[in-house]
């Protein structure tokens, strides 16, 4: 049985799956970037907890991350549907299903990265913040 930590990042990922574009978990950022975009989930960290005693749990305010990353003419365009389809998708289930109390996206800071040889590249990381609590740090 996974962990806290992990079946809410997994329940992140399959949240993420629902955007149009490319959604990947812990990979690196390929060469080619597809046409609807790519995002990378990036598993962050879960941070100090808060602790509460009788009984013990541990509340965390985990930050994990999303890569986002668009390529092409309407990078402009591109990137403000993907930052819009993620901020739905997490909308859509902010308990993701259950298993955390709250999920909410950050803004993201976007920058231009020049690609020798090819179209310029739309960038940005979006740390996404999970708030979930746990008996077992571990578990």
């Amino acid at each position: 049985m996974p962990s806290t930590r992990e079946a809410t990042l997994a329940a992140l990922h399959a949240r993420l799956l629902t955007v149009p574009a490319t959604t990947l978990r812990g990979e690196v950022l390929s060469e080619r970037v597809p046409a609807a975009g790519l995002l990378i989930l990036r598993d962050g960290e879960p941070g100090e907890p808060e602790v509460t005693l009788s009984p013990l749990r541990y509340h965390y305010q985990h930050r994990a991350e999303i890569e986002a990353v668009v390529q092409g003419a309407d990078r402009d365009a591109d990137f403000d549907r993907l930052t819009a389809s993620i901020g739905a998708a997490l909308a859509a289930d902010r308990t993701l299903g259950g298993l955390c109390d709250w999920v909410e996206a950050e803004a993201p800071r976007p920058v231009d990265l020049p690609v020798e040889g090819a179209a310029s590249l739309k960038a940005a990381v979006i740390p996404v913040v999970l708030h979930y609590s746990t008996d077992d740090p571990l578990g």
